[in-house]
């Protein structure tokens, strides 16, 4: 039986021997992805989900809701979350004598580490650094709210968020700032 194996072996590569050389400009050579399926692929199947972005309008309420799968990644790798317990410490910590130990700010940023670039909600697609457009779009909020009557107001260094108030740090232009950016921002993406 052996000696069969190796003789049919023995035959195989002698008639490959004797075939002339192929023309290599028009063989084909087989894939493993058709066509089709890379065409046909829906974006559901893509592995990564994609990460939720805030708009212009979100309210507090919907933004809290954007925020539960960030919030579940933290929970689930040892972090804070908003309103847990380590969460209202490290207010405290912000403002008062009680502290969040050190051990738990690591874990939280280790956590957050994982879950930010997952999960965290990105900005409105008018603020976000990827935009191109996002400085002008600042530059327009920021003549929009002049033109409004806020008086101190200017771009941040960023170049993207809105700083209001000034060197004078002026109580009024603030106040008025907050009030008018959202409906600025409204009007000038409505117009795009």
């Amino acid at each position: 039986m052996r000696r069969l194996v190796v003789a049919v072996v023995a035959l195989s590569a002698l008639t490959a021997c004797d075939k002339p050389a192929e023309d290599t400009s028009t063989a084909k050579v087989a894939t493993l992805v058709s066509p089709s399926a890379s065409t046909s692929a829906p974006a559901s199947a893509s592995p990564k989900a994609q990460r939720p972005r805030e708009r212009l309008d979100t309210t507090p309420e919907e933004f809290e809701a954007l925020l539960g799968p960030y919030n579940k990644c933290l929970s689930d790798h040892g972090g804070m979350v908003k309103g847990s317990t380590i969460e209202q410490e490290r207010k405290k910590a912000q403002t008062g004598p009680v502290g969040v130990s050190g051990k738990q700010t690591e874990k939280f940023e280790a956590a957050n580490k994982i879950c930010e670039p997952q999960f965290y909600p990105l900005p409105p697609w008018e603020k976000d650094p990827a935009n191109p457009e996002a400085k002008d779009f600042a530059r327009e909020t920021v003549k929009c709210l002049k033109q409004k009557g806020v008086r101190y107001v200017e771009i941040s260094d960023d170049g993207l968020s809105i700083a209001l108030g000034g060197d004078q740090n002026d109580a009024k232009s603030i106040s008025m700032g907050l009030d008018l950016i959202p409906g600025c921002e409204r009007d000038i993406a409505a117009r795009k």
